[in-house]
């Protein structure tokens, strides 16, 4: 991946940025369930909390997207994560309070930071042509491992010092650290926005669709729709398997602080194989690397049901969710910016986490039912079919139109 020393700063500064999100990330979807059950008090409507978070992640994927497409990365990343600073703070209010609004108020603008932030991945594609969008995605979303491996030695500690209390508190404190890095780091992205990518940048005096107008132009493209599904697959199956992973542990007997271990394990699957996962992508091609991702999340959710009863085991089936979700994602992210209208690259990869977060959001709440009322088994046999589904349309699609590429390019790396 050939890149200017500016583009290389940038893409070092996003990563940082990814690791700042995931120190939050991991918490919020680590002890979400576990602060809604202290302060609500309704273990059956557990799901909900992880189910708020994604929902308003979807919803300012899009928008986000836009804002990037037409103000840069610098200002959207940094109200992304200043709404995690709020968020944080409130939701450490509202456990101190034993207030539910506030708590919800806090997951809400955690949620929304998330699905800000993650379109970093949006500004790495912007900054490099076809060949080297894969690993750039990557390199940038690699940073989120250090963010997950930084999360457990956060907050275990603090969990563990609350004062005759749970210590989630203390816990969301230290997530509103995470993310006042976030905001000195975006803070330094120079230059904020270079349109490296010409050939999908619009030509000097053209007019750039609307969001209605260009959102309709792109998902009547047939070489788009099974990418959008590839990264809605991609995100329910996997989140609906990591929402809930705190509240099956402790179903089976283990402790709280169980979560932790498991979820870096977890996150390590999603961001630590990146470099790998970029070449992979780029050896057999977008398609084959979406199926297989999505197959493999499918084959490891399903193995959760057994794996549930040791740490360990389950640490390794949730890395393999992460591994599958890595390669499907980042290949299905590649394929949709190479397809993007000029001048919407981000807009359209926000739309597709917008659809991905919300149908995450509504798996994650029928799992949370399901899990209390049927059981895991049904739960991660439900997080496996959309999966399988998208991928094997992705083999189909590939077959039957041909024209969705790999992304190699002599000389690339």
């Amino acid at each position: 991946m050939q890149a200017s020393a500016s583009i290389r700063r940038n893409l070092f500064l996003l990563a940082a940025g990814m690791a700042a999100l995931y120190g939050m990330v991991e918490l919020a979807f680590g002890a979400a369930t576990l602060t809604f059950e202290e302060v609500g008090g309704a273990s059956s409507l557990a799901g909900l909390a992880p189910a708020l978070l994604l929902a308003c992640a979807a919803l300012a994927a899009l928008p986000a997207g836009r804002a990037m497409d037409r103000a840069g990365a610098r200002p959207t990343l940094l109200a992304g994560f200043t709404a995690g600073v709020a968020g944080s703070l409130l939701a450490a209010a509202g456990v101190a309070a034993g207030s539910l609004p506030l708590v919800l108020t806090g997951f809400a603008l955690t949620g929304a930071a998330t699905g800000v932030v993650l379109l970093s991945r949006a500004a790495a594609a912007a900054m490099l042509p076809p060949a080297g969008r894969p690993r750039a995605i990557a390199l940038v979303l690699f940073g989120a491992v250090f963010g997950a491996l930084l999360g457990p030695l956060v907050f275990s500690p603090l969990l563990e010092s609350g004062d005759g209390g749970s210590g989630l508190d203390l816990a969301w404190l230290g997530a509103a650290g995470f993310m006042l890095v976030g905001i000195a780091i975006a803070s330094r992205l120079r230059p904020d926005s270079t349109p490296i990518a010409a050939d999908r940048a619009p030509a000097a005096g053209a007019a750039v669709p609307g969001l209605a107008a260009g959102l309709r132009a792109a998902v009547s493209n047939r070489e788009i729709l099974p990418a959008l599904l590839a990264v809605l697959a991609s995100w329910s199956g996997m989140v609906t398997v990591m929402a809930l992973i705190g509240k099956a542990l402790v179903d089976h007997g283990h402790a709280h602080g169980a979560v932790f271990p498991v979820l870096s394990a977890h996150f390590i699957g999603m961001f630590a194989f990146f470099a790998i996962v970029g070449r992979v992508i780029e050896a057999i091609g977008r398609p084959r690397a979406i199926a297989s991702g999505l197959f493999l999340l499918a084959i490891s959710a399903t193995a959760l049901i057994g794996a549930v009863q040791s740490v360990h085991l389950a640490a390794l089936v949730l890395l393999g969710v992460g591994l599958g979700w890595s390669l499907s994602f980042v290949a299905a992210t590649a394929e949709l910016a190479e397809r993007a209208p000029a001048g919407g690259r981000a807009t359209l990869i926000g739309f597709a986490d917008l659809l991905g977060g919300l149908t995450g959001a509504a798996f994650v709440v029928a799992a949370g039912f399901a899990l209390e009322g049927a059981g895991l088994a049904v739960v991660c046999l439900g997080a496996s079919a959309l999966p399988v589904v998208a991928g094997a349309w992705m083999l189909v699609a590939k077959r039957g139109s041909g024209p969705l590429p790999p992304a190699v390019a002599a000389g690339s790396g």
